[in-house]
């Protein structure tokens, strides 16, 4: 029997991208998959001592008394019984200054101003807002909570309903125009976001999950057409003559990508 051999040329550029990603997903699969417990150690804060759940529930009594049914709440402890060990000082670091200053901003680990209260555990998605396209998150210029509710029953906002209706719901409280009706709909719209797009970071541009063409060929896959390669033409251009012009959207095909009122191949 003859062997086959195949032979490519992989680019320095490509290989470390690659690797990044293989890395992201060999994180995600360690820290989420293999460990059903997790025990950290809280975030320092300098000259700051432990004060206990107690003296946090004499200002924040409504997440003192929510907290128990949070996921969070049994990180280090399982069990309803023992959620109420898991101290809020385990995500915020220790809170005797932010008292004595009467609840100073500056002085307690708080994940709309710094996301180290959740990146200290999330370590996988720390690597992901690494990746070349990411929210900014690490830049400042917007913050876990904005997404996701850390004390309540249901970590993803909004809470209660179909996680993928969810899932698009928050999206769209940013991302108006994309997520607005259209008369020509792209179905993947239907099955969410979540689709195409990987929230926190990935190696394609726009959150793609795939660089496009690859993306769209998964769910748009060619019929051959006439022609000895099979190829779909577009009057007398081959459907891949326009392809390496860019694209699917850049090369100046289907802009309107989201949707559209005015054409049902989603031209513009």
């Amino acid at each position: 029997m003859r062997q086959l051999h195949f032979y490519w040329r992989v680019r320095p550029a490509q290989t470390l991208l690659a690797l990044a990603t293989a890395a992201a997903a060999i994180s995600f699969l360690v820290s989420c998959a293999s460990v059903e417990r997790a025990v950290v150690r809280p975030p320092d804060i300098p000259g700051a001592t432990f004060v206990g759940n107690a003296a946090c529930a004499d200002c924040h009594s409504n997440i003192v008394q929510q907290f128990p049914l949070s996921p969070h709440s049994r990180v280090h402890f399982e069990g309803a019984a023992l959620a109420a060990q898991t101290s809020c000082e385990a995500c915020h670091g220790p809170g005797s200054l932010h008292i004595a200053r009467g609840g100073g901003r500056q002085n307690i680990f708080n994940p709309r101003k710094d996301p180290v209260a959740c990146l200290h555990c999330h370590q996988d998605i720390e690597m992901e807002f690494r990746l070349p396209s990411h929210h900014p998150v690490l830049e400042g210029k917007m913050n876990c909570v904005q997404c996701h509710d850390p004390h309540g029953r249901d970590i993803m906002k909004p809470a209660g309903g179909p996680a993928m209706a969810r899932v698009n719901q928050q999206c769209a409280s940013c991302h108006q125009n994309e997520s607005k009706p259209h008369i020509f709909e792209h179905e993947a719209l239907r099955e969410g976001c979540t689709v195409c797009h990987r929230p926190h970071g990935t190696v394609a541009a726009k959150l793609l999950l795939e660089r496009d063409p690859n993306l769209c060929l998964k769910c748009h896959a060619q019929t051959p057409g006439p022609g000895a390669a099979g190829d779909i033409y577009i009057g007398k251009v081959p459907h891949g003559a326009y392809l390496r012009q860019g694209t699917c959207w850049s090369a100046g095909c289907h802009s309107a990508v989201h949707g559209s009122n005015l054409n049902p191949r989603l031209r513009y």
